[in-house]
């Protein structure tokens, strides 16, 4: 059943496309060329859907940029998440990586673009490469945090008991971090999906930031917003994912807040 926020939400929704419909079809206070109506939308969506677009089919260009989200996400959590365990584990480990990862922090993941085409090409491995960095930098410092937030008479306590070290890491300092961990992992999918379209304009030739590139020179406002909402719903579907993982892997944590 639908509960109260449910139907709050939909209402939200409801409310959104019918302003949407008031604005650009029923008053045309916005013209076409700025912004398209539902059946510009609907127009668009039905051609790239059947007939294609920009070299292809809808869903060639979503599982394109959805397969590059995937694999720069799942490489951000093999390499962010145990350096960040091992930041927060170790000192002399913090003392040595943190002042080279606080140089690296603040540069944007797009800056990474010309270097990254000129290691690895044109190719989707350059694309990966940047959508991995920007969805690296919010899962170690979450599970940095994680680490540091655990009570230190928890630690002392396995330690008196004699736990050996990698019981210790798995079953004391991991599961104790690990609700700030997801919340880096939230952070790094939002980062991947945000760096995507920006990634797929140089030198793609399918996905949904190719698609918004063809349609921006084609002036087409209504395959740009195809693009766009294809990217928040695939944003939206990774996120609820993500989030059925974690209220399974953590449902002593998560069971109280719905």
């Amino acid at each position: 059943m639908i509960g109260r926020r449910g139907w709050v939400s939909l209402a939200s929704v409801a409310a959104m496309l019918l302003l949407w419909f008031v604005v650009t079809t029923a008053t045309g206070l916005v013209s076409p060329g700025r912004f398209p109506s539902p059946a510009d939308f609907w127009q668009s969506l039905s051609q790239i859907a059947t007939r294609g677009y920009a070299g292809g089919a809808l869903a060639n260009h979503a599982f394109h940029s959805l397969r590059l989200v995937v694999l720069g996400f799942l490489v951000a959590i093999a390499t962010g998440v145990p350096l960040g365990l091992w930041m927060g584990w170790s000192r002399r480990a913090e003392a040595a990586i943190n002042p080279i990862f606080l140089i690296i922090r603040p540069i944007p993941p797009l800056a990474w673009i010309p270097l990254a085409i000129l290691w690895l090409g044109l190719g989707d491995a350059a694309k990966i490469m940047v959508i991995w960095f920007a969805a690296f930098v919010p899962s170690v410092i979450n599970s940095f945090a994680g680490v540091r937030s655990i009570d230190r008479p928890i630690i002392e306590a396995a330690r008196m008991l004699g736990t050996p070290r990698w019981r210790l890491i798995s079953e004391v300092i991991a599961p104790a971090a690990s609700p700030m961990i997801f919340t880096g992992l939230r952070l790094s999918l939002q980062a991947a999906w945000t760096t995507l379209v920006a990634a797929e304009l140089v030198g793609a030739l399918v996905g949904i930031g190719f698609v918004l590139n063809m349609a921006q020179q084609d002036i087409y406002p209504g395959m740009i917003l195809v693009g766009m909402v294809t990217v928040g719903v695939l944003g939206w579907a990774t996120t609820m994912l993500l989030g059925r993982v974690e209220r399974r892997a953590l449902a002593w944590n998560v069971a109280g807040r719905d």
